[in-house]
């Protein structure tokens, strides 16, 4: 089974690190997975996980897990499906595109950030059981813990709610 860890287009190191640590790989090894794919962006190199300068990518087995992990590509589209659990920085676009493929999802918010409106979008979805919410020291837990089969279903985009919102805006109503 495979893991997708994103960060996005932001910086999010504390993740990145977390997500190939020991306590994290022992966890989702223990719940059958063998590979991760983690996308890394501007990830300052740790002992762990190191990019040459100028590589593209890095791969190594590391607690029995093989670890990939690239800073950036020009879609997620495949790691999304490739993937049987993604493990995300709180972005919106990235919850939205993920919970869209039903997939399972564990966010991480990054606390850094002004407002942490990550904590509060991830904490609302997880109260409706669309996903689980963590945070960096939690995660072996919440990966040992869940089920992904518990998760609710995201609700499918319905564009004429948009479009209906727009007619009456406009006055075609």
């Amino acid at each position: 089974m495979r893991v997708f860890v994103t960060v996005g287009s932001t910086q999010f190191d504390p993740l990145v690190a977390a997500s190939i640590s020991t306590p994290i790989l022992h966890a989702l090894r223990s719940r059958g997975y063998t590979n991760i794919s983690v996308q890394c962006g501007n990830f300052k190199s740790v002992s762990d996980l190191v990019l040459p300068s100028g590589a593209e990518t890095t791969n190594s087995v590391k607690d029995g897990v093989n670890v990939e992990a690239w800073r950036f590509k020009p879609t997620l589209q495949e790691e999304y499906e490739l993937a049987d659990l993604i493990i995300s920085h709180a972005g919106s676009g990235t919850i939205l595109d993920v919970l869209r493929m039903g997939k399972a999802l564990i966010v991480v918010p990054n606390p850094t950030l002004l407002h942490n409106h990550q904590a509060e979008l991830a904490e609302a979805l997880a109260a409706r059981g669309h996903l689980y919410a963590s945070t960096i020291p939690d995660l072996p837990r919440v990966i040992e813990s869940m089920d992904a089969g518990k998760l609710v279903p995201f609700p499918a985009l319905d564009g004429s709610r948009f479009q209906a919102v727009l007619d009456e805006e406009m006055g075609y109503l």
